[in-house]
């Protein structure tokens, strides 16, 4: 798995590329976390264009740092998610509490209006 990060204001977002398991989801939390913390980071915005596979500890990693954006009064936003993985997001129910969109571009903009 590739992580790449960017900001955009008070924004981080993550690209994520390969495989988002229980090996590279701790690896994604050890990233995340110092960054939500240290830089006041009020949202997230997570692009899931290059992940092939997510399995229970990717979706878990996800519900986690949604949760911590919530507690601060900030939002998480899933960008760009293949059909497959966007399956299993949906099926998991997340979509329940978190917004999906098309692209990064689009959910970069729903935060602007947020």
């Amino acid at each position: 798995m590739s992580l790449e990060k960017k900001y955009h204001r008070d924004t981080l977002v993550i690209k994520i590329a390969g495989e988002f398991d229980m090996v590279t989801a701790e690896e994604f939390r050890r990233l995340v976390d110092p960054e939500l913390d240290r830089r006041q980071i009020r949202n997230l915005v997570i692009n899931l264009g290059g992940v092939s596979f997510i399995d229970s500890s990717g979706l878990g990693v996800i519900i986690g740092r949604y949760k911590k954006l919530s507690q601060s009064g900030g939002k998480l936003w899933i960008a760009a998610a293949r059909p497959p993985v966007r399956k299993i997001l949906e099926l998991s129910g997340l979509q329940k509490i978190i917004q999906f969109y098309e692209s990064e571009k689009q959910a970069l903009e729903a935060v602007r209006e947020a």
